[in-house]
């Protein structure tokens, strides 16, 4: 009987690999042939997988995003039934920051993948219909949040989706030592608290 492949693991080992080289020897190390030696395979093992460097890209962004919703998903289980739309939006946001080990590693990967949007049309177009989609998320979390009552209904939903998101913006003082993961927390903290001051109703 024929032994069976792992195709999909196989990518999710070559995207973890990837993930390694973005975040230990940064963004210019970035090649097929380094990834396959990451990765402990030869390039042409890596060739029958990704027949390009952005579809590899393409991928391990893909899967980064994807691991990414499950720890967020798995936080919101740990919330318990029909968590508050406060600490919903507060776990969302401290999961697109680099604040432990997984989330700097998807989170370099994204920028590694933004830097390559710049220059490929075909990966801009995915980028931005990763950030498209993420952004409605959190709007439609926003939109509830006022129509339930938690937040004042004289708020722009849109606007203080870009105010929300704007929070990630955190990301390069927190790599870069300017601002410690608790700072970030904190005016997370209290720009949540501003928001659903005064009209919050929580069950």
């Amino acid at each position: 009987m024929p032994k069976q492949v792992d195709h999909r693991g196989r990518r999710e080992a070559i995207a973890r690999a990837l993930w390694r080289v973005v975040e230990q020897r940064g963004v210019a190390h970035l090649t097929m042939r380094v990834v396959a030696q990451e990765a402990g395979i030869s390039l042409g093992q890596l060739q029958h997988y990704f027949a390009s460097r952005a579809a590899m890209l393409s991928f391990a962004m893909d899967f980064a995003s994807e691991q990414t919703s499950l720890r967020v998903g798995q936080g919101l289980e740990r919330l318990g039934d029909r968590p508050h739309p406060r600490d919903v939006l507060r776990l969302t946001l401290a999961e697109m920051l680099p604040l432990h080990a997984d989330a700097r590693a998807t989170s370099r990967m994204s920028a590694a993948y933004v830097l390559e949007a710049l220059h490929d049309e075909a990966v801009h177009e995915q980028a931005r219909r990763g950030l498209v989609q993420g952004r409605a998320l959190i709007e439609r979390l926003v939109r509830q949040a006022i129509a339930d009552g938690h937040i004042g209904a004289d708020r722009d939903p849109a606007t203080e989706t870009n105010l929300l998101l704007a929070l990630t913006g955190f990301t390069p003082l927190i790599e870069l030592d300017v601002i410690g993961p608790r700072d970030a927390l904190s005016a997370i903290d209290l720009h949540l608290d501003r928001l659903f001051s005064g009209n919050d109703r929580r069950a």
